[in-house]
């Protein structure tokens, strides 16, 4: 329990918790399939779902701006394999399309429902950039029991996901289907991306994704800790952003989040053990200094050699 915050304000902290740390999770999977961008492009697509969502209910109902934010960012997903194996565009190309045009579509969208009577009053901008305070309890429950149900799903099947990602031929052998893993590697991702929208926002969800994992292999080469310390640097990530929101009346969630992970991103560049700026000019730095030993040494052999 954290002092001066009230009872939902504690829930809400605790559910961007286990929100940034499944973030980190899902995040590491992307990171390892070169898919970074994807998470980029299904948070901009759902953005459209969410307001078609709005406009049938009629209302702000949160489970059917829900299902139309999943629904949208899955057909992103299946425009990008279609765009992908239907032409000679690549892969990065595709997810740049399309997380252009669900977005311009998405505001397009937006602008129309805020200037119908009493548009500009239903709190869909706070998508835009995630506002965690407007969440209500049933929110706040939803957003951490999925949480939970993303990473238990991460952790169950880890040799699986090793083996996808890292041996594909040998898992193909073991009649791992390589279809059947890009399917639940999708669906993780956007149902990450969705129940993240309304703390983070459609514009920045991504950054969560991203940060995480990437800032977790300064520290080590390991597959498993790698997605533990991600979850870690995305838990912490979530959990201060939204504290800080909650000092300030009205601000958004997602733009601290984001500032928090870099803050963390920063660090482990600094100071990471694998690959951080720091630890790496001590390498070169001792490496330089050998190089000299050796050939000091080498040199008074081969002095005393023509004595």
């Amino acid at each position: 329990m954290i002092p001066g915050l009230s009872h939902n304000a504690q829930w809400v902290l605790a559910s961007t918790l286990l929100l940034g740390m499944a973030a980190g999770v899902v995040g590491c999977l992307a990171y390892w399939k070169r898919q970074s961008l994807m998470s980029d492009a299904l948070s901009h697509a759902a953005l459209p779902g969410v307001i078609i969502g709005f406009v049938l209910a009629g209302s702000k109902n949160m489970p059917i701006m829900i299902g139309g934010a999943a629904a949208s960012a899955l057909l992103g997903a299946l425009m990008i394999q279609w765009i992908r194996s239907s032409s000679r565009v690549k892969e990065d190309a595709a997810m740049g399309m399309v997380l252009s045009v669900f977005f311009g579509l998405g505001i397009m969208l937006l602008t129309w429902v805020n200037r119908m009577p009493g548009g500009n009053q239903s709190g869909l901008d706070s998508f835009i950039f995630g506002q965690a305070a407007s969440m209500v309890r049933r929110d706040v429950y939803t957003m951490a029991i999925v949480a939970m149900l993303i990473i238990v799903a991460a952790l169950v099947a880890y040799k699986e996901w090793k083996l996808y990602l890292f041996d594909p031929a040998f898992a193909k052998g073991l009649g791992l289907s390589r279809s059947v893993m890009n399917g639940m590697y999708t669906l993780l991702l956007v149902v990450v991306i969705v129940i993240g929208i309304q703390a983070v926002g459609v514009i920045l969800m991504a950054a969560l994704l991203i940060m995480p994992s990437v800032s977790a292999r300064y520290w080590t080469h390991s597959f498993g800790w790698m997605m533990v310390l991600s979850a870690l640097f995305g838990g912490a990530a979530g959990m201060a952003g939204t504290w800080i929101s909650t000092l300030g009346k009205g601000w958004p969630t997602g733009p601290f989040i984001v500032i928090a992970a870099a803050v963390l991103f920063v660090v482990s560049l600094a100071f990471g053990l694998r690959k951080g700026l720091l630890v790496a000019a001590w390498q070169q730095r001792a490496q330089r200094k050998r190089l000299r030993a050796s050939n000091l040494q080498a040199n008074a052999v081969q002095r005393g050699g023509c004595g």
